[in-house]
């Protein structure tokens, strides 16, 4: 299970996090998030990060120019859009050459059939808790609506992850796609700010599991 930590903008706490070596590291561009990294991040730390930590920017409804800039300025391999984009623009970002994970908010009226239109024009879905921000609520949804979901394409699980439910999300990988947990609010200090001891415990549970399962 590949592991995200979303919403880093402070240099020493980013530097902090690369050597935990999670899978994907999330930077958000959305200016009414309290973790908007704005012109805090130094670029050539973040295009140093090494590659086997996929870097992520998160736009929410944002010009496909400003997104295709903001790849180009830190190197990003992911363009995660967690606002109302339609196909099209998934693919246009996609023929450019930015892998997309699309972000969709899940709540008890979500029709995972809609998700049909998104399917060849993403690389991974991520299923998020619908609430009162596009992200960063901090709790989870209903996991048993991902019944409804045909399992077709890989998705990071978001939305309240912490200690106290990852082994349920394991449990639950054996049935579904969950390619990875996405991981934010529940291990911050402050909005932005990680608690790196936290994330670090957290890592090691997921990894003792994984090699569990390997051996079984």
């Amino acid at each position: 299970m590949k592991i995200k930590v979303c919403g880093m903008r402070q240099q020493s706490n980013i530097e902090e996090l690369v050597e935990l070596k999670p899978n994907y590291i999330g930077f958000i561009f959305y200016e009414k998030s309290p973790r908007f990294a704005g012109e805090e991040l130094n670029e050539e730390y973040i295009k140093s990060i090494p590659n086997d930590i996929k870097k992520v920017g998160v736009f929410v409804n944002a010009n496909p120019g400003y997104i295709l800039d903001t790849v180009k300025k830190y190197d990003l391999q992911y363009a995660q859009l967690h606002g109302n984009e339609l196909p099209d623009i998934c693919r246009s970002l996609r023929q450019k050459g930015v892998s997309i994970i699309k972000a969709f908010s899940i709540d008890d009226s979500f029709n995972f059939a809609m998700l049909n239109n998104y399917k060849s024009v993403c690389d991974l879905f991520l299923f998020d808790t619908k609430g009162d921000h596009p992200g960063g609520n901090g709790t989870t949804f209903n996991w048993k609506l991902l019944e409804k979901y045909d399992n077709e394409k890989p998705f990071f699980l978001s939305g309240g992850i912490g200690p106290d439910n990852i082994e349920d999300i394991i449990s639950l990988s054996k049935k579904l796609r969950i390619y990875g947990i996405d991981l934010n609010s529940k291990f911050e200090i402050e909005p932005g700010i990680k608690d790196i001891p936290k994330l670090e415990e957290l890592f090691g549970m997921i990894r003792v599991k994984e090699e569990e399962e390997a051996e079984a």
